[in-house]
């Protein structure tokens, strides 16, 4: 389980080196922080248990904060 989030690590490097490419600023120092953690916890050498939770505390985060943003901040269409 571990090796899942070193290649989440790796995609969302990739996601952030082509969003840097692309002069996306935040989304690239978002997604540079987001591989940093992912690589962090893919050596930390946590149980399977653990990382589920883990996973699924990430996958919760991020669509509320996607919700949120695209609601709130982007606003909704007249």
């Amino acid at each position: 389980m571990a090796r899942m989030f070193r290649v989440l690590g790796l995609f969302t490097l990739l996601i952030a080196l082509m969003s840097f490419a692309g002069d996306m600023w935040e989304m690239a120092l978002l997604f540079f922080i987001q591989s940093a953690v992912f690589f962090l916890f893919g050596y930390l050498n946590f149980t399977e248990k653990t990382y589920i939770y883990m996973f699924w505390g990430y996958m919760v985060l991020a669509f509320l904060g996607f919700t949120y943003w695209s609601v709130f901040e982007m606003g909704l269409p007249a």
